[in-house]
């Protein structure tokens, strides 16, 4: 039984953390994964991917799980352009992807919302989310903008930006645990990113970014001078996305370059993508 399926990341608008609602954007950086399944107890290998390789295995047998064929052994080959542990929503783009390509090798037939639904349980359970991420994995896996209530999962809104719109991401090296993040260093600033959520629900994500970027930073004790950087340079908008460190920019595609040359210190990765409003099952593998 085989299944392939691709689920892309996302940057925040908003971080869920402060208030339990959030915002997220969808991108073009993508994350593959390729099953070849079988009925049965035995191993299931998972290869490609140094983190997270007991979530991506619960995720599959959960699947398996609801399409009543029981535990599955084989292999799960996973493919990722997306940096681990830098707020570019790996996690959820890697598990969306693995619960998709089971449900698909499995002929589970499981609605998005119960893949989701998994993804997310899966990774609370295995701490690598500290909101449950909802507002990540509906934007990974939908495209586009999604506003969300991460603590009822519901969609408060869905949009779309401008598809021409350009992605520069400056990349440190440095990692960002979430067993270093809680909700409690969030807790003081709470009425601040609730007025950056109303920002995002009135569509002005320059500002729901820039404000969310600004807190994060304090809090988390993440430079924001590369968000500040790229808005005095013509960026659309820009800041710090999940608990960083990454920094997002968004742009025309005729600045994209010049914002490229203008944040590169020597020391980050500076990555390009587009924004990204393609659904994960309308997605070709292209790192397989």
């Amino acid at each position: 039984m085989i299944g392939e399926a691709a689920c892309r990341g996302a940057a925040t608008i908003v971080n869920a953390i402060a208030c339990g609602k959030g915002a997220a954007l969808g991108i073009t950086l993508e994350a593959d994964v390729r099953l070849d399944l079988n009925k049965g107890d035995g191993e299931l290998s998972i290869e490609g991917t140094s983190e997270g390789q007991g979530l991506v295995s619960e995720c599959v047998q959960e699947v398996a799980r609801r399409a009543a064929v029981g535990p599955v052994y084989g292999r799960v080959a996973v493919r990722s352009d997306i940096p681990i542990s830098r707020g570019l929503k790996s996690s959820s783009a890697v598990t969306n992807a693995a619960t998709l390509g089971a449900s698909l090798a499995l002929n589970a037939n499981l609605s998005d919302d119960a893949l989701l639904g998994i993804a997310i349980d899966e990774s609370i359970k295995a701490g690598v989310t500290v909101t449950g991420a909802f507002d990540d994995a509906a934007a990974c896996f939908h495209g586009g903008v999604a506003v969300t209530d991460n603590t009822e999962r519901r969609i408060l809104m869905t949009d779309r930006v401008d598809d021409q719109l350009e992605v520069v991401i400056h990349v440190p090296e440095r990692r960002i645990s979430k067993a270093d993040v809680t909700r409690e260093m969030f807790a003081d600033h709470r009425p601040q990113f609730e007025e950056a959520l109303r920002m995002a629900m009135r569509r002005e994500y320059a500002a729901a970014m820039s404000l969310n970027s600004k807190l994060c930073s304090a809090i988390l004790d993440i430079p924001n001078d590369v968000a500040e950087l790229a808005m005095k340079n013509g960026a659309y908008a820009a800041g710090i996305t999940g608990t960083g460190p990454a920094t997002v920019i968004l742009c025309s595609g005729n600045r994209a370059e010049a914002l490229a040359e203008l944040i590169e210190d020597g020391e980050a990765e500076i990555l390009r993508a587009r924004v990204n409003h393609t659904c994960s099952r309308e997605v070709t593998p292209r790192l397989l």
